[in-house]
């Protein structure tokens, strides 16, 4: 393995804005772009969203960073402390390497940290199985719009023992 696959998990810094976004917005377009239409993948991640509008959302949410050795971003999660996943991508350039899987035992180690009983997340259709994976059961299917175009999800939910 190359130096450059080697990642961490780290807190949140400011500055990190503008790499999440492009994770963001590659995780979007180039893997739920499977499962969605282009109209919905568009009104979901927009490239000329606000960034002042997404600078304060990382701002707020605090996400977990997952960064190469070499740098890269490569994936963001967050856990809120009411057991809420906000935020959960990796980016489309870097799927299937196990960057999911750190950032999904972090949460789960912040969530013992809290000492949580459950987590919770709307999740893509693109996400369900990767979410299922780790225990989660759907609970409501859910049909947000976003720019006045409905972008199906599921409430899924996972109880945790303590």
């Amino acid at each position: 393995m190359n130096a450059d696959n080697i990642m961490r998990i780290r807190r949140f810094r400011l500055g990190d804005e503008p790499a999440l976004f492009q994770v963001f917005h590659s995780s979007i377009h180039l893997v739920a772009a499977r499962d969605y239409t282009a109209e919905q993948i568009e009104a979901w991640a927009p490239a000329d969203l606000d960034q002042d509008i997404w600078r304060e959302r990382m701002r707020t949410i605090r996400p977990f960073v997952a960064e190469l050795a070499s740098g890269g971003i490569v994936g963001y999660a967050d856990v809120q402390e009411s057991g809420y996943i906000d935020h959960f991508f990796v980016s489309g350039h870097h799927p299937r390497r196990g960057i999911g899987q750190a950032l999904m035992a972090r949460i789960h180690e912040e969530a013992a940290r809290l000492g949580l009983t459950e987590l919770t997340s709307d999740v893509s259709r693109s996400a369900q199985p990767f979410y299922a994976h780790h225990g989660f059961e759907i609970v409501e299917l859910r049909y947000p719009e976003r720019r006045g175009v409905v972008i199906p999800n599921a409430l899924m939910r996972k109880r945790l023992t303590r």
